[in-house]
């Protein structure tokens, strides 16, 4: 159940090659009758598992999945957490630099406990179900990332 006075205007989800607007999501995010916003920022750095001098990721998604996924994970959040005011759920797709966000999660609801926990289900939950792989550009050569996992399905409470 959305919180009664949530509407479709309070999930923000985008897929863009555009930089993302860290601020603007956390401008965003506020809102009058939550006392917490927890915002989640993934950033490139300079190191991979087993793999060092990492200068840049390359992300590609399965575009046309993303947003259904994305509005999916959404939906779950507010039903385990009904209180949740807004949802922000944006990735970035193309070539990203050392420290550029690649995805941005915000959640923000009236107290920090359920923020905390809405905001780590929404990036856990992203990167479990959503189809986007990185590849590493890193001082031995380039390959795709070597965390990658099956495609699962957005779990149901």
């Amino acid at each position: 159940m959305m919180s009664p006075d949530a509407s479709p205007a309070d999930t923000w989800v985008e897929l863009t090659h555009d930089e993302l607007p860290i601020a603007a999501v956390y401008e965003w995010a506020l809102d009058p009758a939550a006392g917490a916003v927890v915002l989640f920022s993934g950033t490139v750095r300079d190191h991979a598992e087993h793999r060092t001098g990492v200068t840049r990721l390359v992300y590609e998604a399965y575009e046309s999945e993303v947003a259904p996924r994305f509005a999916e994970i959404a939906a779950e959040l507010r039903q385990r957490w009904p209180s949740v005011r807004k949802v922000a759920l944006l990735h970035r797709v193309g070539s990203l630099n050392l420290k550029e966000s690649s995805v941005v999660v915000a959640v923000s609801a009236p107290h920090r406990g359920e923020a905390f926990e809405a905001a780590r289900f929404g990036i856990d939950t992203l990167k479990a179900t959503v189809p986007i792989w990185k590849q590493e550009h890193h001082d031995a050569g380039t390959d795709w990332g070597l965390q990658s996992q099956p495609i699962a399905q957005v779990p149901r409470s």
